[in-house]
């Protein structure tokens, strides 16, 4: 599928020989006169798209940054653009594989779209929050948020939804390699943003993650994340826009008022069964509402001594090969079927592109129901 628009794909060129010469810390000087250039401006007009780059000058290009055609003219690469910030524990390399995959699904979707004629719509709600908010500047966004999109009592059963329906975001359930931790991610893009969520994470863990991202996708302007949280509160100490996000997610997922209402009403329920059975109706994993009942100071410090860690059970439901959300998205799967039906994609390259072979990719189409 080729760039409609032709001054679109000189840009893309532009960027990506940009972004190959950045990588190999070489200036445009220097790249000038290895390409046989008579001065820096002509590539400086080439990486900003204006000019077009001859079949030969693309040739000597490929040699000298040492990439492969596909990196400077395939419109379904991510190639220096698209920043990420990871939950998980990972070696390096495998985090930088898992992460490539997710630039060609989050590529194909823009592509895709801008093919299809579907805008995007990059200006939406924002959180009004800095480095410098408290936690309960997060936890008051996290109550407008509750409010303005009408979340009820347990947002965690609708939340998902709405969010994407009401930023206009892509959210993909993925699977990632086994025996890796990698709970999710959100990437930013101009046109739209993105959270990726493990589908085989614990329904509680699953929620918070998506929460937490939600975060990140409403205050990137003010606050990028960094590329890796290591989804550890022990070892947040210094990420304060990563303890913002914790607290936001909090809030957002266990209302306050709710929190507190329900607590008041507790009596003389044992308290580790109390929180298994609350968190349970919230959506959420209990050591979370267990922080949360700490961060409220609703517990007392009796309480608080009382309380043993490995009797807080419920993650959420641990979801085996019957109960796993369908992976990807039923917005995305809808964007990938429609341009196969209008001759903008092929089966085979709709396969490469997802990861799948055909078979598992017409499984997917029939479990959303496009076939």
């Amino acid at each position: 599928m080729a760039n409609e628009n032709p001054r679109d794909f000189y840009r893309m060129v532009g960027e990506r020989i940009k972004a190959a010469r950045e990588a190999l810390d070489m200036n445009q000087k220097e790249l000038a006169e290895k390409l046989g250039f008579k001065d820096r401006q002509t590539l400086s007009v080439i990486e900003s798209g204006a000019r077009k780059v001859s079949s030969a000058e693309l040739v000597t290009i490929i040699k000298v940054l040492r990439k492969d055609l596909e990196y400077f003219t395939d419109p379904f690469l991510l190639v220096g653009e698209g920043v990420f910030s990871w939950r998980a524990q990972a070696q390096p390399a495998i985090l930088d594989n898992f992460e490539e995959k997710a630039r060609v699904w989050i590529a194909t979707y823009r592509t895709l779209g801008t093919g299809l004629g579907e805008p995007f719509n990059p200006l939406g709600f924002r959180l009004k929050l800095s480095e410098r908010s408290s936690f309960e500047d997060a936890w008051n966004a996290a109550e407008e948020l509750q409010r303005k999109w009408n979340l009820g009592e347990t947002p965690a059963n609708n939340l998902l939804g709405i969010a994407e329906d009401k930023l206009d975001i892509l959210v993909l359930y993925v699977d990632v390699e086994r025996g890796t931790s990698i709970s999710g991610a959100a990437c930013h893009l101009p046109e739209f943003s993105t959270i990726l969520i493990n589908r085989r994470e614990p329904d509680g863990r699953k929620h918070f993650d998506f929460a937490h991202e939600l975060f990140h996708v409403l205050t990137w302007k003010e606050m990028p994340p960094e590329r890796l949280d290591k989804d550890n509160p022990l070892e947040r100490k210094g990420k304060r826009v990563e303890q913002l996000a914790d607290n936001f997610a909090a809030a957002l997922l266990m209302p306050r008022h709710v929190v507190t209402k329900r607590w008041s009403e507790r009596g003389k329920k044992e308290i580790h069964e109390w929180i298994n059975r609350t968190a349970t109706d919230f959506g959420v994993t209990a050591k979370a509402l267990c922080y949360w009942l700490m961060n409220l100071n609703l517990l007392s410090i009796k309480e608080r001594q009382s309380i043993e860690e490995d009797r807080l059970i419920w993650n959420g439901r641990t979801p085996v090969e019957r109960n796993l959300p369908s992976i990807f998205s039923g917005k995305f799967m809808h964007r990938i079927k429609k341009a196969m039906d209008k001759g903008l994609l092929s089966e085979r390259r709709a396969a490469s592109l997802l990861g799948l072979s055909l078979e598992e990719l017409w499984k997917v189409l029939e479990g959303y129901r496009f076939v």
